[in-house]
């Protein structure tokens, strides 16, 4: 049985072997590997090794390490078609989407290529007779980044590519779901030149998070996952004194307005909804319909959704791929079986599926409920499954008041032909990421990825400008040259003349 360890100092390292957990093929339903979870001994030496290497890294100049950024690129880039397969064959996600995952991280470590420009500081001249003032960016330290196993490329790389970038150096704990991606990239980054020590992995539980939280040479925790744990990784390292960004959950709501294109606006749900069978931290949940247009755009609804076609997401290019583990489709179908006792009405049931040659497989097909109500569990907790939910509303402000008023606020959607609509929505919508007519809002690298309310704890949002500000600590220093001149000791405050 292959067994997936760590990366530590440049190499692959041996894990003591002591606690292992499976990881599945969920295509087949069959054990693939064992991954090596670390003992607190031996996240404490991925530790040891980054806060070594930290100080020739942050000293190392911003150019030099654009270059490693570039050629980490390239190599990804040539490599995309393996790193694809690793995810599809752990996670089971459609082969086109794990490609596209990988694109989209690509996207950040270009961003980061240009990490000279972003750390550049501001200067102002004169800020006193004789006083000068600027400011500059400089490392924070030993990063670590805590990922989940839905995008086990792209989330990652939502990270490191920037800490490091920085001049930090990175630990990395995955999922232990999909976790030898991970390690791919860990030995892309050194034969981009990245020096031993500045980027790790460790497989972990949470024994692993646990230390990485509570010791004193980690300066920050990056993590994306559900929102308990993201609530807890917040309350815990910054307990600690480190900062922290955790993005947690979601229920992204797509509103159909009864002026919107209804086939666009079918398109955009079903993707959506069941791309990646649901198990994206963007997928659309629930769909709000406007008015009268609900039965016409249920009915098309249910043809597509029946229509969809399930299957190993390496083979023939399926609509969707297998959930990640037996417990989690277990998981996805006490959901539905909620929904059903407590009164939604259950249109398209995709619980009985069956994939020819694969029937061990974590199948499960699209499922569609109608007349979901908010206090129905399947409207309030997140599914993380193909399950998409109608919910019915009579007009604009109804919908807005329903959104506002749920404790994630991730991303939402508005499907409508009219300008003043879409402006008025995106301006009083209380969610992080807003799409006009665009379903799954991610913000390009560019931009930040974050939401509001309980889908974030911390100030900073992902990757971006936001990553730079997160990575960095800010200083300030104003200068005065000594002269001839003395005006003697000062007992009141500095101001400048």
């Amino acid at each position: 049985m292959k067994l997936i360890n760590h990366f530590i100092n440049g190499a692959h390292y041996q894990g003591q072997e002591k606690n292992t957990v499976e990881v599945f093929n969920p295509a087949t339903g069959e054990v693939a590997a064992r991954v090596a979870l670390a003992s607190k001994q031996e996240t404490e030496e991925a530790i040891r090794v980054a806060t070594e290497a930290l100080s020739s890294w942050s000293n190392t100049p911003p150019l030099k390490r654009a270059r490693v950024m570039f050629k980490f690129k390239e190599l990804l880039e040539k490599h995309i078609d393996d790193l694809a397969s690793m995810v599809t064959s752990e996670h089971g996600k459609v082969f086109s989407d794990a490609k596209g995952e990988i694109a989209r991280g690509i996207e950040v470590v270009e961003f980061a290529c240009g990490i000279p420009q972003l750390l550049k500081g501001e200067y102002t001249e004169q800020v006193g007779t004789g006083v000068d003032s600027y400011s500059v960016r400089q490392p924070l330290g030993v990063c670590a980044g805590i990922t989940p196993f839905n995008f086990p490329v792209m989330v990652p790389m939502w990270m490191f590519p920037m800490a490091i970038a920085c001049g930090n150096t990175f630990i990395l704990k995955p999922s232990e779901k999909d976790p030898s991606a991970s390690l791919l990239m860990a030995d892309l980054l050194k034969e981009a030149g990245l020096p031993d020590g500045v980027f790790n992995v460790i497989q972990g539980d949470k024994t692993a998070v646990d230390t990485l939280l509570s010791d004193p040479r980690v300066s920050a925790i990056s993590f994306v996952g559900s929102t308990p744990i993201a609530e807890y990784v917040y309350k815990t390292g910054t307990q600690y004194g480190k900062r922290v960004q955790a993005l947690g959950g979601a229920k992204n709501h797509l509103v159909v307005m009864p002026d919107a294109d209804i086939e666009q606006a079918v398109d955009a749900l079903m993707g959506a909804a069941y791309g990646s069978a649901g198990e994206r931290c963007m997928a659309i949940s629930v769909g709000v319909v406007v008015g009268d247009i609900a039965d016409q755009l249920v009915a098309r609804l249910i043809e597509r959704t029946t229509e969809l076609k399930i299957g190993n997401g390496i083979v023939n290019e399926p609509d969707m791929g297998p959930l990640v583990t037996g417990a989690h489709l277990e998981k996805v179908k006490g959901y539905i079986e909620k929904g059903v006792s407590e009164g939604a009405s259950l249109i398209v049931d995709g619980r009985n599926i069956s994939v020819a040659g694969h029937e061990n497989g974590f199948f499960i097909g699209g499922c569609l409920f109608d007349h979901v109500t908010p206090d129905m569990t399947i409207y309030k907790e997140e599914i993380f499954g193909p399950v998409l939910s109608i919910v019915r509303v009579d007009d604009f402000e109804s919908a807005v008041q329903l959104i506002n008023a749920h404790e994630f606020g991730n991303g939402v959607s508005l499907f409508t032909r009219d300008g003043h609509t879409a402006r008025e929505f995106s301006t009083r919508i209380q969610v992080g990421m807003v799409g006009i007519n665009i379903p799954i809002p991610v913000p390009v690298a560019f931009h930040s990825f974050g939401g509001w309310k309980r889908s974030l704890f911390g100030d900073h949002y992902a990757y971006g400008t936001e990553g730079v500000r997160f990575y960095t600590h800010l200083k300030t220093v104003t200068t005065r040259w000594p002269t001839d001149t003395r005006s003697g000791a000062e007992f009141t405050m500095p101001v400048m003349k």
